[in-house]
């Protein structure tokens, strides 16, 4: 959610990449991860829209709305503002949810990039594809 579709962006940016990109979701406000991909409210009252359960939940969410064979989900702080102590301006959660077969597998991981909003967004899309192109 902290790129605002940027992800989708730079794949699309790629000539060809309709042959395998379908469509993405920017669940900017906590609602939309609710309603889009079926995030529970709990795991946002609990954890916040910045941890691992509620990105683990996006991915799957995504990849069940999709029909996918790999869905990335990212939320994040990118700034300038909204940071706190456990989780400073620059933290992001990544989850990647990969269909194989008629199971499904998914990790998740933190980062904390240093800079300012637009390099934390570019940090994030990069990390991302970098972790699909990892899983694929």
């Amino acid at each position: 959610s902290c790129t605002g579709g940027w992800i989708a962006k730079a794949i699309t940016d790629v000539p060809g990449s309709s042959d395998v990109f379908a469509y993405g979701v920017v669940s900017y406000s906590n609602g939309a991860k609710e309603s889009l991909l079926g995030v529970q409210l709990q795991s946002l009252e609990d954890h916040g829209a910045v941890s691992e359960a509620v990105v683990t939940e996006m991915a799957a969410g995504a990849l069940g709305l999709s029909g996918a064979s790999i869905a990335i989900a990212v939320s994040g702080i990118a700034g300038p503002g909204g940071g706190t102590p456990d989780k400073p301006v620059g933290t992001v959660w990544f989850a990647w949810a990969v269909r194989d077969g008629s199971t499904v597998r998914s990790d998740a991981s933190r980062e904390v990039f240093l800079g300012d909003r637009d390099l934390v967004r570019e940090l994030t899309v990069v990390h991302a594809l970098q972790g699909v192109r990892e899983r694929i």
